[in-house]
C-alpha cells in the first residue's frame, strides 16, 4: 500500500484506477482517459497533485540562498504572489528537479516533484548550511489543479466578492493569498485554470463542490497527454541528472546576464551543447512512444516522451537530437524506419494546434 492524499476516498467514489505514482496510491483515470483530456480543453478538468512536495523559506537571506540554489532568479519575484519556474541544478549543471518557487512575502514556496522529494530537500538543507534561513516541509498543505477554458469561472462560483474578483484578475504566473489558501494561475496543461494550495481538512468539501458544478474528475493519464501536448517537460522522462536545461528546452529559465554564482553555472558556460530536445509529429498509423530511436544525418537521438495527441488526432513526441537544422527525421517504429516532422513545440495552447516548423 502506498501513500495516500486526502481525497482518497473520494477517487474511489468517483470510480478511479488506482495506480503507484513514486509510492502514492493515485488516479490514473475514471474511465476514460481520452475524455477526461477533452474534458479539459473543452470546459473544465480537476487534478489531484496533493502528492507534490511543499517547502517554505524564510529567513534574513532567504533570497541569496535561492539565488545560490537556483538557475533562475529569485530576485525578479518583486511582489508577494510573483512565481517562476526554474531548475535546481548540481554542480555539472544536470537537473537535479524542476520547480515553481512563489515570493510569499516575506519567505518562497517552492513546489516540487514527489518522485525527487527526498533527494530534493537533502539537497536544499545540504545548501541551507551557512545561511540564516529556515527549511520548512508543508505536508499539510493540499493541492488541486483546476484547468480548462472554465476552471477559473468553476473556481470563482464559490469565492465571495473582492476574492472572487482578484482571483478571477490574477494573470499568469501570479498568486493570491487568501487565509489559508492560494490561489495559483499557473498549470500543467497548455489550458487556462488554476492551482490551489488548501488545508487537507478542506480539500474533500471543495472537490465534492466542484464536482457538482460538473469539472471532471482527472487522472495522471490525461494529465501526460496534455502535458505533452503543451510540450512541458517531465522529470525523469525528458529530463534528469545528466541533462542540462539547454539540452531540456529549459535555457530560457537559466538567468545569466549578471555574475550570480548560483550551482552549476560554471559547468553550463564551459559545456558545449551537442543535442536539443524538439517536438516531432507522425500522422501516419503507430504511435511514437519514449525510447524510440531516431535518426538523424548527424547522429541518433532519442524520444523521451511520445503519445497519441487526442486533440490533434495524431501521434507526436518530444526528441532528443544532435542539435542540427531539420525539417524531418525517421524514427525506429516497430523496427521499421518511419519519417517525422520535426517541429517547435508547443503543439497545443488553449485548445488549439500551436506548433510550428
Amino acid at each position: 500500500m502506498g501513500n495516500k492524499t486526502a481525497l482518497f476516498q473520494k477517487h474511489l467514489d468517483a470510480g478511479a484506477k488506482i495506480v503507484d505514482f513514486s509510492g502514492w496510491d493515485m488516479p490514473i483515470h475514471y474511465g476514460s482517459q481520452i475524455e477526461e483530456h477533452h474534458k479539459v480543453r473543452r470546459s473544465a478538468g480537476m487534478f489531484d497533485v496533493s502528492h507534490m512536495t511543499v517547502v517554505d523559506i524564510s529567513g534574513a537571506e532567504a533570497t541569496a540562498f535561492l539565488q545560490k540554489l537556483l538557475a533562475n532568479d529569485v530576485a525578479k519575484l518583486t511582489l508577494d504572489g510573483k512565481a517562476l519556474y526554474s531548475g535546481m541544478l548540481n554542480v555539472n549543471g544536470g537537473i537535479i528537479d524542476d520547480l515553481i518557487v512563489y515570493r510569499t512575502d516575506p519567505g518562497y514556496r517552492l513546489v516540487v516533484n514527489c518522485a525527487t522529494r527526498e533527494k530534493d530537500l537533502n539537497w536544499i538543507n545540504k545548501h541551507a548550511d551557512g545561511f540564516p534561513v529556515e527549511v520548512e516541509e508543508r505536508p499539510e498543505i493540499a493541492l488541486l489543479a483546476v484547468q480548462g477554458p472554465r476552471a477559473v469561472d468553476k473556481v470563482t462560483s464559490f469565492l465571495k466578492g473582492a476574492t472572487a474578483e482578484s482571483v478571477r484578475n490574477l494573470k499568469p504566473f501570479r498568486s493570491l493569498a487568501q487565509d489559508d489558501w492560494r490561489f495559483c494561475r499557473t498549470g500543467y496543461t497548455g489550458e487556462d485554470g488554476l492551482e490551489i494550495m488548501l488545508p487537507e481538512a478542506d480539500i474533500a468539501s471543495f472537490w465534492q463542490q466542484l464536482l457538482s458544478e460538473g469539472v471532471a474528475p482527472c487522472g495522471l493519464g490525461a494529465r501526460d497527454t496534455l502535458r505533452l501536448e503543451a510540450g512541458m517537460n517531465l522529470y525523469g522522462t525528458d529530463m534528469d541528472e545528466n541533462i542540462t536545461p539547454q539540452e531540456a528546452n529549459m535555457g530560457w529559465t537559466v538567468a545569466l546576464k549578471d555574475d550570480r554564482k548560483f550551482i552549476g553555472r560554471q559547468a553550463l558556460e564551459a559545456k558545449n551543447t551537442s543535442h536539443r530536445l524538439t517536438g516531432l509529429i507522425f500522422r501516419g498509423r503507430g504511435v511514437l512512444r519514449g525510447h524510440q530511436e531516431v535518426i538523424t544525418p548527424d547522429g541518433k537521438g532519442e524520444i523521451t516522451s511520445g503519445s497519441f495527441s487526442p486533440t490533434l488526432g495524431f501521434s507526436i513526441a518530444l526528441a532528443r537530437i544532435p542539435a542540427g537544422d531539420y525539417k524531418t527525421v525517421k524514427v525506429l517504429l516497430r523496427s521499421k524506419e518511419v519519417e517525422a516532422e520535426v517541429v517547435a513545440p508547443p503543439f497545443v495552447r488553449n485548445g488549439k494546434a500551436v506548433f510550428k516548423q
